[in-house]
C-alpha cells in the first residue's frame, strides 16, 4: 500500500461499467495488477471512440502511451462489478494526462487510482502532432485543468 490519498467518485467526470472476468484473477485470488492498466486503456479509448474524437483505424493521429502509474488501495475479485472513472488533468499541444479511478460498483472510495499519458503522433511518421480540434473539445469536457492553444 502506498501513502497516496484516495479520491472520491465526485472528483471524476466520466464513468464506465467494468465487469471483471475470471481471467482477471491471479493465483492470490484477486484481480491482478496488470488488469488495471487494461481497464485504464479501455476507459480512455471507449470515451474517445464513442465521442467520435478518435478514429483508431483510419485517423491521421494515434495516441502512444508514454507514462502510466497506479496506486492500489483495496482488492477486487471476479465476479465484482466495477466502475472506471475518468478525468483529464492536463491538455498540452500533443499530449494528454488522463487520471483514472476504479471503484466497486456504487462505492465512493476508489480501490485503485492512477494516470495515463498519451502523446498523439502522426500515424505514419510517429512524430508528435497537434491535437485535432474535435479531440481537444472532447477532452475539455472532462478536464479539471487544461491549456488552450494560442
Amino acid at each position: 500500500m502506498t501513502g497516496a490519498e484516495k479520491t472520491g467518485r465526485s472528483a471524476y467526470h466520466y464513468f464506465l461499467p467494468i465487469q471483471t472476468r475470471w481471467a482477471d484473477n491471479d493465483i492470490y485470488g484477486h484481480v491482478n495488477n496488470v488488469a488495471y492498466y487494461g481497464f485504464f486503456d479501455t476507459i480512455v479509448n471507449e470515451y474517445l471512440i464513442n465521442a467520435g474524437a478518435l478514429d483508431i483505424h483510419n485517423g491521421a493521429i494515434i495516441g502512444l502511451v508514454v507514462e502510466t502509474h497506479c496506486n492500489y488501495f483495496a482488492p477486487a475479485a471476479f465476479p465484482d462489478a466495477l466502475e472506471g472513472a475518468l478525468r483529464v488533468a492536463h491538455i498540452g499541444n500533443s499530449s494528454v494526462r488522463y487520471e483514472l479511478g476504479i471503484f466497486k460498483k456504487g462505492e465512493d472510495a476508489a480501490i485503485a487510482e492512477g494516470h495515463f499519458v498519451h502523446v498523439y503522433v502522426d500515424r505514419a511518421s510517429r512524430k508528435p502532432a497537434p491535437l485535432p480540434d474535435a479531440l481537444r473539445t472532447t477532452l475539455e469536457k472532462i478536464a479539471i485543468v487544461f491549456v488552450r492553444r494560442g
